[in-house]
């Protein structure tokens, strides 16, 4: 029921003694649901043991009030999930545990490697039967191997992973978070009163009341105590290249990346839309959630005037109930319903901030003239999309990108839209206020900052292990 590209992975981590640290990654996995909902999961640590619990379906169905009580401890991690790699199932639920000495290793994972196939045959060889179909499974058995501490083991693990990985890790005792040389996947840290918290995002840290403290910086595994923070530069950071999806689109907009609002990188994201290209219209409307911000900043800039024109569904979200064939054919009304007392005759500027295939976008073009709109422009806050991801982001295949070998007069045809623009990677960079030197652009411009695999998609690791992908 999305025309963007997938979300990845949350991750979450808390040091508190004294704090119920369960409650606590909770409601730090309740703020980065948007980044996964496939499956959630927490480990707890209360210095003797280790305790996982996870399961596929949301942060608030998988956890309850006696789940949370049965959790206790001074140190926790969480994860929530969409599936990268590997299908949803439970096994690929995560943290991902296993036995390390005496006790447990539980990990969570965001981002994708690019080096499975040859991880997957050291860990064979090394004995270990994987049921999940993860590369995060494949990281969990190495650490697992290693001896000394905890943050010893991550070190001698890093070298040997290539790809993108922003991760936390919990033993009994320590606590560790780590993340790859170029930074693709974002991993910050706060301070608690009395202790530390990570996370993918600063929303997370708002939501404990957390004070933000830094990044973890690319190539760094921090180990996290009550006494503060111990820190490795375990490999030199390379060209830094976080990914510029997060702020069009996956990061939530209450969250700082770099420094900088993402509401208002979305927002000048929308000035650059319409200084490039304003056609003749009535009202500019921000498909919700994700295009508001860009149409707000379309509307101030070119005096269009901003309204509210289609209602979304806040309640729909990755279900196991699937529509049946008469309300699959109403499409994207299950999920936005125009108002068609504030369209009706008007021309439309309707701003979004991706196309990926291009079906769900050709309903909604179809749903607001069927609604009264006299004319529909797209407006799209971020460059055509014509090259898949490898490094944590569910997108497609590159032959299923409507893009590909289509310039946007061919793609607003097929759409059956009036006009649709793309803002420039001059106009995006501008929007962000970075070099494009900072960010992994790889998706718009094929250009890739990691070596990938030959072969792209969710399930190659299924594929790799003998198993047949279903899609």
């Amino acid at each position: 029921m999305s025309d963007h590209p997938r979300e990845e992975c949350g991750v979450f981590g808390v040091i508190a003694p004294g704090r119920d640290v369960a409650r606590l990654s909770f409601f730090g996995l309740h703020a980065l649901q948007h980044r996964g909902q496939e499956s959630a999961g927490i480990a707890v640590s209360d210095g003797t043991h280790v305790v996982v619990q996870r399961e596929l379906g949301l942060v608030s169905s998988v956890f309850d009030e006696p789940s949370l009580r049965s959790l206790t401890g001074d140190s926790a991690i969480g994860h929530v999930r969409y599936s990268t790699t590997g299908r949803n199932k439970w096994d690929n639920a995560q943290p991902v545990a296993m036995p390390r000495g005496e006790g447990l290793v539980a990990l969570g994972h965001n981002g994708n490697l690019t080096n499975s196939d040859a991880l997957r045959r050291r860990v064979m060889d090394m004995g270990h039967e994987i049921e999940a179909t993860t590369d995060s499974a494949l990281v969990t058995a190495l650490i697992s191997h290693e001896p000394g501490s905890l943050l010893d083991a991550i070190c001698n693990v890093m070298p040997t992973l290539q790809g993108a990985y922003s991760i936390v890790a919990l033993t009994e005792d320590e606590l560790v978070a780590f993340r790859d040389p170029n930074g693709v996947r974002p991993l910050v840290i706060g301070r608690l009163d009395g202790g530390w918290v990570v996370a993918s995002e600063t929303c997370a840290l708002d939501q404990v009341g957390a004070e933000f403290d830094r990044e973890v910086r690319p190539g760094e595994a921090v180990r996290l105590t009550t006494d503060g923070i111990e820190s490795r530069q375990v490999m030199p950071a390379t060209s830094r290249a976080l990914c510029i999806f997060e702020a069009i689109y996956f990061a939530r907009p209450d969250s700082v990346m770099d420094g900088q609002s993402v509401w208002q990188a979305r927002h000048d994201m929308g000035i650059e839309l319409a200084r490039e290209s304003t056609p003749g219209a009535d009202l500019v409307v921000g498909l919700p959630d994700s295009g508001t911000p860009a149409a707000i900043g379309f509307a101030q800039k070119s005096g269009i005037p901003y309204s509210e024109a289609v209602v979304r569904n806040r309640y729909v979200g990755r279900s196991f109930i699937q529509p049946d064939q008469e309300l699959r054919a109403t499409g994207v009304k299950l999920k936005f319903n125009p108002l068609e007392g504030v369209i009706g005759g008007k021309r439309l500027v309707v701003v979004d901030d991706s196309i990926v295939r291009g079906t769900t976008t050709r309903r909604i073009v179809q749903m607001l003239k069927d609604a009264g709109a006299a004319e529909v422009h797209l407006r799209i806050s971020s460059p055509p999309i014509t090259w898949p991801c490898f490094y944590g982001i569910d997108m497609a295949d590159r032959d299923e990108l409507i893009a590909v070998g289509h310039t946007a007069d061919e793609v607003a045809a097929a759409l059956g839209a009036d006009s649709l623009h793309y803002l420039t990677l001059d106009g995006l960079q501008r929007a962000v206020g970075q070099p494009a030197d900072v960010y992994c652009r790889a998706c718009f411009t094929g250009r890739y900052p990691i070596p990938v695999p030959d072969t792209p998609g969710k399930e190659r690791f299924e594929a790799a292990a003998g198993a047949t992908p279903s899609r």
